[in-house]
């Protein structure tokens, strides 16, 4: 298993594929990979004049959030988006998009200052080492009413064993009041207090290979605890 410093220094990590060139919707996009336009699920309360934010977790270059911004730019809403990456390699042309944020981090240390109506992670849990540390950190960084949509390989979390702990992950989620696809791997969850996996979180293997994408994944190993 590697450490979090190898983890990150590893090419599966910085996968050059992964959201380098997403858009906000069409064939190659957010809105066909959530099913859903995040835009459209934040525009309706931003026309209600309430102030919204959205938070993009692995972003890669931000294509699809800067798509997004310029939108905003273009009808004046009050939405503020947020893109956090590993590795940044951040497309120039967001630079001067007033709506939008970019940052360089590790997600295993980056905490937001304010909480966020939505937050998304397309595909990129794959390559992220504490895949349920995040979720549960995730689910306390949302307003009342938010939520957390995004892609997870339950092949992926598995004990010392390599045992999958899939089924498990995915009854926590269910009973914290989310949801979870074994077909489509997405999974969503709301600001929940009840959002605890009774699992410790050991370490990550990058030889995991490819997975339901096609893309050399990440695995995380995890020990159960009481």
């Amino acid at each position: 298993m590697l450490s979090l410093h190898e983890l990150e220094a590893s090419d599966i990590v910085a996968n050059s594929q992964m959201n380098r060139e997403r858009q906000l919707s069409g064939p190659n996009s957010y809105a066909l990979d959530l099913r859903f336009n995040p835009l459209d699920a934040m525009r309706s309360y931003a026309e209600a004049g309430k102030s919204v934010r959205w938070l993009d977790l692995c972003c890669g270059t931000g294509k699809a959030i800067m798509d997004a911004a310029k939108i905003v730019r273009q009808e004046v809403l009050s939405i503020e988006i947020v893109g956090v990456d590993l590795v940044p390699m951040f497309d120039p042309g967001g630079t001067d998009l007033p709506s939008l944020t970019l940052v360089a981090a590790s997600l295993h240390h980056w905490e937001p200052d304010d909480p966020f109506d939505l937050i998304t992670c397309v595909h990129g849990l794959h390559y992220v080492g504490d895949k349920l540390g995040l979720l549960q950190r995730a689910a306390r960084w949302l307003k009342p009413g938010g939520r957390f949509v995004g892609h997870l390989d339950m092949n992926n979390v598995q004990c010392i064993n390599r045992q999958s702990i899939g089924r498990e992950v995915a009854a926590v989620i269910r009973q914290a009041g989310g949801s979870y696809s074994s077909k489509s791997r997405l999974l969503e969850v709301a600001v929940s207090p009840l959002l605890c996996f009774p699992f410790a979180y050991l370490g990550a293997n990058d030889h995991a290979g490819p997975n339901y994408i096609g893309q050399p994944a990440v695995d995380s190993v995890y020990k159960r605890i009481s």
